[in-house]
């Protein structure tokens, strides 16, 4: 994918964060960060982690607290006390399995 300087292309994708975040916080909390790694290789704290990261080369400091909260919607331990689990052993070992190298 290339950089967009399109602003069309710049606001339709900040709408797209936008929904995917209000999905992952509003619509499907019930989601732990663990499975959506398993399954998608990524989760809220890797979006919080590009969120600061993507700032910091718009000259932003962001601690990364803030960056959580920005994609939290709150802050991280008030999300984490209402919505997070703990890891199953099932989830821990499908999560290790998955970052494994394809077998080849």
């Amino acid at each position: 994918m290339t950089q967009a300087t399109d602003p069309r292309t710049t606001s339709i994708e900040a709408a797209v964060l936008r929904r995917l975040l209000q999905h992952l916080m509003d619509e499907r909390p019930d989601v732990q960060n663990i499975d959506l790694m398993i399954l998608a290789g990524f989760c809220r704290n890797c979006l919080s982690d590009w969120y600061r990261e993507a700032a910091e080369t718009q000259g932003i400091a962001m601690s990364r607290d803030e960056a959580r909260e920005a994609i939290y919607g709150r802050p991280f331990a008030q999300w984490k006390a209402a919505h997070q689990r703990e890891a199953t052993p099932e989830q821990l070992a499908a999560f290790a399995a998955a970052r494994q190298p394809p077998n080849q």
